[in-house]
């Protein structure tokens, strides 16, 4: 390792000669791995603070005003060997908020020190009962949209929207390139700019604009196949990349629509029977997506499971075995290394160790695909 890159990984033997001092650290028997990446984390954020369940559309809002860099459990998670996580809004509201993809860097003074500089920008859209409010009960004011066909309507409606706003600002822009280009006086160009109705700027729209532009990804919280399919549709109508269908527990169904309209799907590795919209998760859900070709990643989605991801990987190994899927134990790590870093646009960076990546890894006592398995040390940067 040098100034936070990998500087060389591979046998000993081959090791290219090193200039300076560099401190050695005896890793004989153990096993090192890339850092894991959380791709669903709501770690270090206020709870209820981070739905704004009586608007449909928050697009502009940011998670990063909401993060507190001191929350034990970031500690928690390190010690877990994670050292990347994107961290997400609720699912209150068909179009939540803008999310961020941050490193675990434990006694960062200000919340910006944790941000992944050049991580891919995004967005958390939600589909199904939470977004419909069907049991929020009357804490809560009711608001459109209150069905299934509700939220795909609303979803085109905010993207016709954002559509015809870009539109008039690239219109916009064009007539004043044309005001400059003439050969006339500045101040006479200047005068004639003056007189043109600039569109208001308006940060909702900016924001979907940037995804239709391919400028931003959606990250949506989904579970059943056919709202899946509806958005996989609108996406390829709109022309934009969907980055992952979070939870997505029904992705299996349609994994071929999936992997023709997002980059992947990060998922649950064994949770169901929570609500009835759940009822048909499986835990063979990722490897049968594996098998497909589809990029699948776990996430824990909760402050405690975050802490054992490589358990968690373990379980895409074990599941499938069960039903003769093949895969190795790299394969599985992939699922909270690469295939997360990949969804996020940061494999050019993360996810695997290799020369110029960030210095992100864990050494593990054992397998670490083992639920006996220890993190004995973790390193970022």
């Amino acid at each position: 390792i040098s100034d936070g890159k990998i500087a060389y990984a591979g046998p000993a033997a081959s090791l290219p000669r090193l200039g300076g001092s560099h401190e050695a650290i005896d890793a004989k028997g153990k096993h090192i791995t890339p850092g894991l990446f959380d791709a669903h984390s709501h770690t270090g954020t206020w709870q209820l603070g981070t739905n704004e369940g009586t608007q449909a559309c928050t697009a502009e809002v940011r998670i990063a005003d909401d993060i507190d860099p001191s929350a034990v459990n970031w500690y928690r998670q390190l010690a877990g060997g994670v050292t990347v996580v994107n961290s997400l809004h609720g699912s209150a509201n068909p179009v939540g908020g803008q999310n961020l993809v941050q490193k675990v860097r434990w006694g960062a003074r200000h919340p910006d020190d944790m941000h992944v500089e050049g991580a891919a920008t995004g967005i958390k859209f939600a589909l199904g009962e939470n977004v419909k409010q069907s049991n929020w009960g009357s804490n809560f004011t009711t608001r459109y949209p209150q069905t299934r066909m509700g939220v795909e309507t609303f979803i085109r409606d905010r993207f016709t929207a954002a559509r015809e706003y870009a539109a008039a600002h690239k219109a916009y822009a064009a007539e004043v390139e044309a005001i400059r280009r003439t050969k006339i006086a500045t101040h006479v160009q200047d005068e004639r700019i003056a007189a043109l109705r600039k569109p208001r700027r308006d940060l909702e729209l900016e924001c979907l604009a940037e995804i239709l532009a391919g400028e931003r990804l959606v990250h949506c919280h989904s579970y059943r196949q056919d709202e899946i399919l509806m958005l996989c549709r609108v996406a390829q109508e709109f022309g934009f990349t969907i980055g992952t269908f979070q939870h997505g527990l029904e992705v299996y169904k349609v994994a071929d629509a999936v992997k023709a309209a997002a980059i992947g799907a990060s998922l649950f590795s064994d949770w169901w029977a929570f609500k009835v919209e759940v009822q048909d998760a499986i835990p063979y859900a990722g490897p049968i997506q594996h098998e497909v070709g589809l990029n699948t990643s776990y996430n824990s989605d909760s402050d405690e499971l975050a802490r054992r991801m490589n358990v968690e990987a373990g379980k895409a190994l074990k599941y499938a075995r069960e039903i003769g899927v093949e895969m190795s134990p790299q394969e599985a790590l992939h699922f909270v290394t690469i295939n997360p870093a990949k969804q996020f646009r940061l494999d050019h960076r993360l996810g695997s160790l290799e020369p110029g990546k960030d210095a992100d890894f864990a050494i593990w006592s054992a397998d670490p695909l083992s639920t006996t398995s220890r993190c004995e040390a973790t390193y970022i940067d």
